[in-house]
């Protein structure tokens, strides 16, 4: 995703009224849940000489892999989504409020991606979407209540753990699943590029035990939306 500017540096507009920003969370929530956010960049493709040697169809089972994968996927940027939003919500200065702002909506493209990928696998999203936007929201918006360094913080090791996860994924998706694999690289590349803006920023590393909570956490939006 594109990297924002330095909230110190950025000239960025007054912050909205509460509810004014109650009401942009309102909208962005609306659009995430039904698909209402369109991206900003093309989908990514496969090579062309990995397109050529794939020549035979993802069999029930790989698709159905992939399918379950991609939906994790979407789910995680439906949280993206809704963290950046929560983080926003509560930011006191403008041009950390926009860096986030617009953090949310370099998102979209990876939402619209994975929300396209499943329609192409025959997959659906997670039945529990809006339960993971609720507490996304809620995540972001008590992190960043803790100050700039800190929210910051978060940011990186949110970004670093979903690259990781990412790159569990390039292991796990099948080898014929070309299309899929070409979202997930450019989709792990951008959230690295991601984590270092908010470092450059100031963020502050999260003390070891916040770190595990997020883990397990995510442990357990991961496990139960490769099924529900």
């Amino acid at each position: 995703m594109t990297a924002s500017p330095s909230p110190r540096r950025a000239r960025a507009r007054p912050i909205d009224s509460l509810p004014d920003r109650l009401l942009s969370v309102a909208d962005n929530a609306l659009k995430t849940l039904v698909g209402g956010l369109h991206p900003s960049r093309p989908m990514p493709q496969p090579a062309v000489a990995l397109r050529q040697a794939q020549t035979d169809e993802l069999d029930a089972e790989q698709r159905e892999l992939s399918g379950r994968l991609m939906r994790v996927n979407h789910v995680g940027e439906i949280c993206a989504q809704a963290l950046y939003q929560g983080q926003a919500l509560v930011a006191r200065d403008p041009a950390l409020h926009e860096h986030f702002s617009q953090a949310a909506r370099d998102e979209c493209d990876h939402l619209a991606w994975c929300s396209r990928r499943l329609q192409e696998l025959d997959s659906r999203p997670s039945l529990l979407d809006p339960l993971w936007y609720a507490g996304a929201l809620a995540l972001g918006a008590l992190a960043g209540s803790f100050g700039e360094k800190l929210s910051l913080g978060f940011v990186v090791e949110t970004e670093n753990q979903v690259e990781q996860h990412l790159a569990s994924h390039l292991q796990r998706l099948p080898q014929a699943d070309v299309e899929s694999r070409a979202v997930v690289e450019q989709m792990k590349s951008d959230e690295v590029q991601h984590a270092l803006a908010a470092e450059k920023l100031g963020a502050l590393t999260l003390p070891a035990p916040v770190r595990w909570a997020m883990r397990g956490a995510a442990k357990v939006m991961t496990t139960t939306a490769h099924w529900i």
